[in-house]
């Protein structure tokens, strides 16, 4: 497949995009420094703004899916989906934030009091694309939200699935590399099973 990923030269865009090629896709890697994306077989890096939807349209035209993992507090949701329709690009698929996932029945993570002060405007912005997208009636999107704790280097294929609800391990830990991220990322491009919805995942 032809896959342009939007910020390609971060920690999740950029093991979005090792993964990408790992199993062979074209990939297509925007960011704001292309020298900063992996230079891998099967990459093109090259330099865009993700607020630019026109000029953002025509660098990743052609593509059978994108791949959004740009900070949310950096960018306009409306843009971004502006650029991926006018490219006529038929799947569109988001990194998203753990705050909006639900601890309790009607509680997000992002509403309870220990939710580091720091991190509640992105998961908060973060929230509202996820919103936008649920009102969207054309483009055939995807959500996919880390666990509470996004960090780490370990690929390890091990992973468990969800919903709208945050994933709590035995001990009570909510955690996912980003590798592992890339994996269940890259297996949603390849295999659909999420279309028009959000899910998570995490150990």
């Amino acid at each position: 497949m032809k896959v342009a990923v939007l910020g390609a030269s971060g920690r999740a865009g950029s093991e979005i995009v090792k993964e990408l090629a790992r199993r062979g896709h074209q990939v297509t890697g925007v960011a704001r420094r292309p020298e900063r994306v992996p230079a891998l077989d099967g990459v093109t890096a090259i330099s865009g703004d993700v607020n630019d939807p026109d000029a953002l349209a025509s660098l990743i035209q052609g593509a059978d899916a994108v791949v959004s993992a740009v900070m949310f507090t950096d960018s306009d949701p409306e843009a971004l989906i502006a650029a991926v329709k006018a490219a006529g690009i038929p799947r569109y698929l988001v990194v998203g934030g753990a705050g909006s996932l639900e601890v309790a029945p009607g509680l997000a993570l992002i509403d309870t009091p220990d939710f580091p002060e720091a991190y509640k405007p992105e998961a908060a912005a973060g929230g509202r694309f996820l919103q936008r997208l649920r009102r969207e009636k054309d483009l055939d999107w995807t959500f996919l939200s880390p666990s509470a704790l996004f960090d780490g280097d370990q690929r390890t294929g091990a992973f468990r699935l969800g919903e709208d609800a945050l994933l709590v391990d035995a001990k009570g830990n909510s955690r996912i590399s980003f590798p592992d991220y890339a994996v269940a990322m890259v297996d949603e491009i390849e295999t659909p099973r999420h279309a028009r919805r959000r899910f998570t995942v995490g150990y």
